[in-house]
């Protein structure tokens, strides 16, 4: 359908936890996907398109590729906002991240994920970009004009 969208994201707040760090007291590098995924889900939220309503669609969205650029460490007690903004949705779902520190606006990461739609139970991969997430996004996109 399309290949760019307009601006669709959303922004999340977190309170780097004590568990999320690695032995040298920074935040472990997978735990910035988990980042991402939160931001993700708001994204997907601030869109209709939450858990509920993609089992309801037929499809799921796996992560088929994901990248991360680590530019600065988070460490404990940092207080970092995470952007996830859909940036693509010909044939696959294209997410971009950005991590800042709060308080500074330093960016801190960014990355982005790749997801293919598969029909739920085959586990198929489609092709093509299934309606049921377009047009959430076209809906979407309509609203912040």
């Amino acid at each position: 359908m399309n290949e760019k969208v307009p601006a669709l994201s959303a922004e999340v707040e977190i309170l780097v936890p004590f568990h999320d760090l690695d032995p040298l007291g920074v935040v472990w590098h997978g735990n910035y996907f988990k980042y991402f995924e939160l931001a993700r889900t708001e994204a997907m939220r601030v869109i209709g398109f939450d858990i509920e309503q993609m089992k309801l669609s037929g499809y799921a969205w796996p992560v088929v590729d994901a990248q991360c650029r680590y530019i600065s460490p988070l460490r404990y007690g940092m207080r970092a906002l995470i952007r996830a903004e859909i940036l693509e949705t010909e044939h696959r779902l294209k997410i971009g991240y950005e991590i800042k520190d709060k308080e500074t606006g330093q960016r801190i990461a960014k990355g982005r994920t790749l997801q293919a739609a598969v029909k739920l139970g085959t586990w198929e991969m489609c092709y093509d970009t299934p309606e049921a997430l377009l047009s959430r996004i076209k809906a979407a996109a309509e609203i912040k004009k």
